[in-house]
């Protein structure tokens, strides 16, 4: 039986976990997600991270739970969904001075038949949201962001999300020539396919080095920005 090597053995765990989603599984599975989830985990952060930081060097790659490492466990106090783990890893590397979640960063993410890469800000919080709607108000920023976003698009793989408004917001022009970007409650670009299949012939640490790294200008002006 051929060695499962990273993405695939975290993938069959993943996996396993979605069919267990159960305490009692996970216990008895422990060293399962100690050998197969963190570990690989704890590596992938250190290598994608090293690769990162030669285009990023303030981008923050740390290899632990609750940094770059998303914990598996779920919040169910206040959910439907009583399931106490996730089925996913996810890892993240920012940059910035504020709180992990509340920077632009990288964000790598697989789970059975999904992959997905994204770079820039997910959501912005209220006040993040008031200073990137001033900021694009200014036309020299806004042509500045406008050009950085149709550069990324010109890869016909990749997508720029977090255009949630329908209307221009409240104190702003709607006929401002760059209104269509007062309509983001965050702006990212993002890539997302639902196999992990190439990589069995694809190195994963230099496929995502390779995306974030054309990602990379959006990601930067938010840092300058943002």
């Amino acid at each position: 039986m051929k060695t499962l090597t990273f993405p695939f053995i975290t993938e069959k765990y993943l996996s396993d976990l979605s069919k267990n989603n159960n305490r009692e599984w996970f216990l008895k599975n422990r060293e399962r997600f100690d050998l197969e989830f963190l570990q690989q985990a704890v590596q992938f952060v250190i290598d994608l991270g090293e690769r990162i930081q030669s285009f990023a060097p303030n981008t923050m790659a740390i290899p632990k739970i609750d940094k770059s490492i998303f914990r598996l466990h779920r919040d169910v106090r206040f959910r439907k969904n009583k399931s106490p783990y996730k089925t996913n890893l996810g890892l993240y590397f920012w940059e910035g001075k504020g709180k992990r979640m509340e920077c632009s960063g990288f964000y790598f993410h697989i789970e059975p038949n999904s992959f997905f890469l994204g770079a820039g800000m997910y959501v912005f919080t209220p006040q993040q949201l008031k200073k990137y709607r001033d900021t694009v108000y200014n036309k020299v920023k806004a042509k500045e962001l406008s050009g950085i976003i149709s550069t990324v698009l010109k890869n016909k793989k990749y997508l720029i999300g977090g255009k949630t408004f329908k209307k221009t917001p409240r104190g702003y022009d709607s006929d401002y020539p760059y209104a269509d970007l007062l309509l983001h409650s965050g702006v990212y670009s993002y890539y997302e396919i639902d196999s992990l299949n190439m990589f069995h012939k694809k190195d994963i640490v230099e496929f995502s080095y390779n995306v974030f790294r054309e990602m990379n200008p959006l990601h930067q002006w938010l840092v300058k920005n943002i």
